[in-house]
């Protein structure tokens, strides 16, 4: 049975919401970011008053590989993950499929592999052959399960057009704001910090506190009077991002992500809070909620929650 062209499409999409290898940034000269207006709370005027670097702060926001590393960081250490995933009907009241379980990685030298410790489905969370019937939980399993052992990984080469696709994808997670290169349709929409995108963004550097940790925020929100042209050059609604002020590690982001075409639309929200064992950034706490909808396929509609702990066990 022939594959439809535009669910093969939109699956490149959505394995661009979970998945993505950072891309070094080149060196920039911070003069780029003095075309933005940036709203400061009292805390950063002060701080900049005494030395705060507003421009190589945001320079920092945008090159930052810390929240990749955190992510990168879960193939190289055992781990306990407790998975909630949930399939709900398109107004997310009622669950039509579901999973919870425990897992643990197992580490032997750079190898890993995963052990189920429990398991509970319902629904038609499966199909006949065990494979994954939903194409969210397809990328989570993608992203969080390891099937098999698996040794000595390399995220620099990339096999085959699915491995390329990961790759793509993984950039929107972990470096948004950066255009993604080969992305249908939305790859350059992401790039918040390009002249052309700036404008139809609110930029705030606040102090705040998350989890305990006293951090700077940086907030990029789509102005909310954007006509319905411009509107559609934006796909990044909301990203902010949570950077202890010690070390300038990101300890949180919280981000959501929409866009909508005659043919296909998506709305999406992620929240990301990460933990520290020993000298690694790891994440402890990730939800996610979302809707799909593409040709020829019923809309899909999910939530997840995926907790890490027990970290070198």
């Amino acid at each position: 049975m022939a594959r439809n062209p535009y669910f093969c499409r939109m699956r490149k999409v959505l394995l661009l919401l979970f998945f993505l290898p950072c891309i070094p940034a080149l060196a920039q000269d911070t003069a780029r970011y003095k075309g933005m207006t940036i709203n400061l709370d009292e805390v950063v005027v002060k701080a900049k008053r005494i030395g705060f670097d507003v421009n190589g702060f945001i320079k920092r926001v945008e090159e930052d590989t810390t929240f990749y590393r955190a992510f990168k960081n879960l193939r190289f250490i055992g781990f306990t993950a407790d998975n909630d995933i949930r399939i709900t009907d398109k107004k997310g009241g009622n669950t039509i499929a579901s999973l919870k379980s425990h897992t643990r990685q197992i580490m032997n030298g750079s190898c890993r592999h995963m052990e189920v410790l429990d398991e509970k489905t319902s629904g038609n969370f499966y199909t006949r052959k065990g494979d994954y019937n939903y194409y969210t939980a397809e990328l989570y399993a993608n992203l969080f399960f390891t099937k098999g052992t698996v040794c000595g990984e390399d995220d620099g080469k990339h096999k085959g057009s699915l491995a390329r696709h990961k790759s793509q994808l993984k950039q929107l997670i972990f470096n948004p704001g950066k255009p993604i290169s080969g992305v249908p349709v939305v790859g350059n929409k992401v790039a918040i910090f390009d002249r052309d995108l700036m404008r139809y963004y609110d930029f705030s550097i606040t102090s705040d506190k998350y989890a305990d940790t006293d951090c700077y925020v940086f907030s990029a929100i789509v102005r909310k009077n954007l006509g319905s042209i411009d509107r559609a050059e934006v796909v990044i609604d909301e990203l902010i991002t949570y950077f202890d002020k010690e070390t300038m590690e990101i300890v949180g982001r919280n981000y959501s992500l929409s866009y909508r075409t005659i043919l296909f639309d998506f709305n999406v929200r992620m929240n990301v809070q990460m933990t520290k064992f020993g000298d690694l950034l790891l994440p402890a706490l990730i939800t996610y909620s979302g809707t799909w909808n593409v040709p020829f396929k019923k809309r899909e509609t999910a939530i997840f929650t995926a907790k890490f702990s027990d970290f070198g066990k």
